[in-house]
């Protein structure tokens, strides 16, 4: 959020060694062209003796508008004050975790950098994934005992904050709204921004309607649906950690590929397996599992584009990652309304091969401007 130095241009291409991709080649990390802005932990001086920079007291800025605007929302008189304060939340929520993802990915190695957005990432599919079903049980008797659980979770995050955050590396200056989108200008960050677009907005146009989804397979019960959701819960936790380390070791492309691939069949698969309990059942557990992997993968791919703006390339991502979850709703209305309950699934399978074949194409032609050129044929 803004910590990116003016003196680096946002989206600066990076040199490397012929052959060596940050998409591919995990191990060996392209040199920015320009000093990182944030000291690595390995540094002599490291962070632990860096200037204690503001990023503490806007992450916790944020989580007291988070944690406010929830104890607001369960006070709420009328719905019009209620659609208010969850607005106010979603902003504090939005705003911390490309914070928190760039953060994480100037604390640590580039080798370490998918479990560092794995371990971020994994906060918020626990947030997203297991605390549906755990709000839909405690809001059986009263929708406003949720918003008084997500306070106190807010307040909790806000006390650690407090206590086991207390510095971190310097930023530089802010940024403004035309800086911050001029790496929409280079092809491979738009590319990355799109694919993250299109996967969130595949995803979500079912899992908004999962109940319509899952209907017959859950028959209604809503003890079956709370199942189907806490199953996917975890997978998705699990899917995360499982990304990260697989970025880690084999690059962020391969993982991209492979998962988006691997999710498009499940996604295809949706109008059939999600008609019983036993194949919601796996399909809830496998879905999450490859369907987070890409957005960890997604997530350290725009940082390995340019390590020196990791920061305002990460805040990218979040944006378009926000915008696919918002457009999902419209998009799987529409999609109920012309294909009916069953088959409006096969609209989040096509805009899933979507997301695959543009992360083909933008991947692909990275590693093929890299590639170096062969030499010419001596004559004799």
């Amino acid at each position: 959020m803004g910590t990116a130095r003016r003196g680096a241009r946002p989206g600066t291409r990076t040199h490397s060694r012929p052959g060596s991709d940050p998409d591919t080649s995990p191990t060996r990390p392209a040199r920015p062209c320009r000093r990182p802005t944030h000291p690595s932990p390995h540094d002599e001086s490291g962070p632990a003796a860096a200037a204690a920079g503001p990023e503490p007291k806007i992450f916790m800025s944020l989580l007291a508008v988070f944690s406010i605007a929830n104890a607001l929302t369960a006070l709420a008189p009328s719905y019009g004050v209620l659609l208010a304060t969850r607005v106010l939340a979603a902003v504090g929520a939005a705003l911390y975790t490309p914070t928190a993802n760039a953060v994480a990915t100037s604390l640590v190695p580039p080798e370490r950098r998918g479990r560092a957005i794995a371990v971020v990432m994994g906060g918020l599919t626990a947030a997203t994934a297991l605390g549906v079903p755990l709000g839909t049980w405690i809001g059986r008797t009263d929708w406003r005992l949720t918003m008084w659980l997500v306070t106190a979770l807010g307040l909790a995050a806000f006390a650690g904050l407090a206590l086991l955050l207390r510095e971190l590396p310097q930023p530089a200056g802010g940024l403004s709204l035309r800086e911050r989108l001029t790496p929409l200008a280079n092809p491979r960050v738009l590319g990355a921004a799109l694919t993250t677009f299109l996967v969130f907005l595949a995803f979500q146009t079912t899992y908004i309607y999962y109940t319509v989804a899952t209907y017959p397979a859950t028959g209604g019960d809503q003890d079956r649906l709370t199942l189907l959701l806490l199953v996917s819960g975890f997978a998705s936790v699990g899917g995360g950690q499982l990304g990260g380390r697989l970025v880690d070791r084999w690059g962020s492309r391969p993982v991209i590929l492979a998962s988006g691939t691997a999710y498009l069949a499940l996604a295809t698969a949706f109008p059939w397996t999600l008609q019983s309990l036993p194949t919601a059942l796996a399909s809830s557990a496998l879905t999450p599992l490859v369907g987070w992997s890409i957005a960890v993968a997604l997530t350290a791919r725009l940082a390995s584009l340019d390590p020196a703006n990791a920061p305002l390339l990460i805040s990218l991502n979040s944006s378009a990652l926000y915008l696919g979850i918002a457009a999902a709703g419209g998009t799987g209305s529409l999609a109920i309304s012309l294909l009916g309950d069953r088959w409006f699934l096969l609209a989040g399978a096509g805009l899933a091969a979507l997301a695959v074949a543009v992360a083909t194409f933008t991947t692909r032609e990275a590693r093929l401007a890299r590639t170096p050129a062969k030499p010419a044929p001596v004559r004799a």
